[in-house]
């Protein structure tokens, strides 16, 4: 056994781990209300994994003899089972296609290096073998970055660098931390927790996901207000190539031309394998709190956080949902029980009496961390300007229940798949001035395609992180497909929101990359100079196209 764990192979997590509405009474009702979907009909289950048709392996003789050398026997993999679940991430899509028996193309083996130098061993071995090499991590990816090519004739290669998973230095002075791409969230948070450090990112995939994957793929977390996106955190970086090693030093600032770190930063394995990374790490804070907010409507909620933006205040967390995405999170608590429900329900009738539209209202989430001091100066800045546009804070409560629960949101798209409904996400960022235009078009682009299908949908959204310029914006769709066109209807729905983002002035995506699921809009974001100059840098790395080949760029 190579000792790496992975999720399972037909959904998001662990198996045994689930979501469950039976002690959520107000969901079965709610989602028949959004989707007209009966929660009370029996889930069906995923088929035995023994039924899935998955096709041999091509690996030669030569080439297992090469990375056996390089890693050892025990971490060349070619079992079904590994094979499968290094085939495609998390998508939607990769769900439907996993569920419905459709692997055009698995990888051949799964490599497991303990070492840089097992890296570079494998790379060699790969590229004198003209075999494609996809880098794995913790296979969260949800925009296509790690399946190989349908019609990829040469051996396929996943890397997985599950076994490089540690931190192996901090240099305390400079809050800079080298580290082994491989790690999982978790296992970095509490390597650094046992010497007083945070990394502080926390992305919605943080428990299946890795420091390699965040930095490859330009990832985004809940607490980016405070301590930035991975490009912000990611210092520098070592990149296996054949023949070398690219290594960006952690420099606070540098003008040396063109940015080779902002070259690696979301490059999804094209350029290389990542096997470090120098990560600015804080220590950890005296005190952190999530306080809960109301708005009466989103824009008010939208023009609050750009003011807080603005303004002194340094939150780690400024999050709004939208009326739609607020009565989803009400729908889905546990029952409440003695005085919780009656103030709640108190807080609902003096909302009324102010002359709130419940329908209307708008659950916001501000975190804040720091010296206690800290704490208290920035909640009051908060807490004026969250009052000068209508908001009133509710306490900690409901951030106690974000806390907890913030990991578990991918579940739902497993539990509703189950039922025969398609659940996923778009997101984009956009300046603030544009900001409420992308979100209407994109809610009207959805429900213009739910039309056009002729089915009933739900969409919704959140800001989720704020910037000076702007913010992101982060939506949730579902609908209740038909089995023989699930992927087609999809389809409609993906594409009206995307485009909609690129026409109305927001990026194809702030945080979940490119992969395969968004290059169809790439030079429509970054003009058709930029994707070819982008084409250009892959060439010149890589020739051969042996690194993770027909992502990013739209090859169809």
């Amino acid at each position: 056994m190579t000792g790496v764990k992975h999720m399972k192979w037909w959904g998001w997590g662990v198996e045994g781990v689930a979501f469950n509405h039976e002690n959520k009474p107000a969901m079965a009702p709610f989602v028949k209300e959004a989707v007209g979907l009966d929660l009370t009909k029996p889930a069906i289950a995923p088929m035995a994994f023994e039924d899935l048709d998955v096709p041999a392996s091509q690996l030669s003789d030569k080439l297992k003899s090469a990375l056996t050398k390089a890693v050892g026997e025990t971490y060349v993999i070619t079992d079904d089972m590994d094979r499968v679940v290094h085939t495609y991430g998390k998508s939607l899509r990769d769900l439907l296609r996993i569920r419905n028996n459709v692997l055009p193309r698995v990888p051949d083996a799964i490599v497991y290096p303990a070492d840089e130098d097992q890296v570079h061993a494998i790379v060699e071995a790969a590229v004198d073998a003209d075999a494609v090499v996809i880098p794995f991590g913790g296979g969260s990816n949800i925009s296509g970055s790690l399946e190989p090519r349908a019609d990829e004739k040469r051996q396929v290669i996943s890397l997985d660098m599950g076994r490089m998973n540690r931190v192996l230095e901090i240099d305390e002075e400079s809050g800079l931390a080298r580290i082994e791409a491989g790690v999982l969230g978790p296992d970095l948070e509490q390597q650094l927790n046992d010497k007083g450090w945070t990394i502080g990112h926390y992305p919605d995939s943080f428990t299946h996901s890795t420091l390699g994957g965040w930095v490859a793929t330009r990832s985004s977390g809940m607490q980016s207000d405070k301590y930035g996106d991975i490009a912000d955190i990611c210092k520098g970086v070592r990149v296996v190539q054949p023949g070398t090693t690219t290594v960006v030093r952690p420099l606070p600032s540098t003008s040396t031309g063109p940015s080779i770190r902002e070259m690696i930063l979301g490059s999804e394995g094209r350029l290389g394998v990542i096997t470090e990374v120098w990560a600015q790490v804080h220590r950890q804070p005296e005190q952190r709190v999530v306080h809960a907010y109301f708005f009466p409507s989103f824009t008010a909620g939208v023009e609050a956080m750009r003011e807080i933006a603005e303004s002194d205040a340094s939150p780690s967390i400024t999050r709004v949902s939208d009326a739609r995405e607020t009565a989803f999170s009400m729908a889905t608590k546990k029952a409440g029980k003695g005085f919780g429900q009656y103030a709640e329900a108190g807080l609902m009738k003096f909302l009324q009496v102010r002359g709130w539209n419940l329908d209307e209202m708008c659950l916001s989430f501000i975190g804040y961390e720091g010296s206690k001091t800290h704490v208290s100066m920035n909640k009051a800045i908060c807490d004026r300007i969250v009052k000068a546009h209508g908001g009133i804070g509710v306490g900690t409560g409901p951030g106690v229940l974000y806390d907890q629960k913030k990991f578990d949101t991918p579940y739902i798209r497993d539990f509703l798949l189950d039922r025969g409904a398609a659940g996923d996400v778009s997101e984009t960022a956009a300046p603030w001035s544009k900001l409420i235009k992308v979100y209407n078009s994109g809610v009207a682009a959805v429900q213009k395609a739910y039309e056009e299908l002729g089915t009933k949908g739900w969409i919704m959204c959140h800001l989720s992180h704020s910037y000076h310029a702007g913010a992101c914006l982060y939506f949730t769709f579902a609908f209740v497909y038909d089995e023989e066109t699930a992927l087609e209807q999809y389809d409609v729905v993906k594409r009206a929101i995307q485009q909609s983002f690129v026409d109305n002035g927001g990026t194809l995506s702030h945080h979940h990359a490119v992969g395969t699921e968004h290059s169809p809009w790439l030079e429509q974001d970054i003009s058709a100079g930029g994707v070819a100059m982008m084409s250009g840098l892959f060439q010149a790395v890589d020739s051969g196209e042996n690194f993770n080949p027909g992502k990013i760029i739209n090859e169809g």
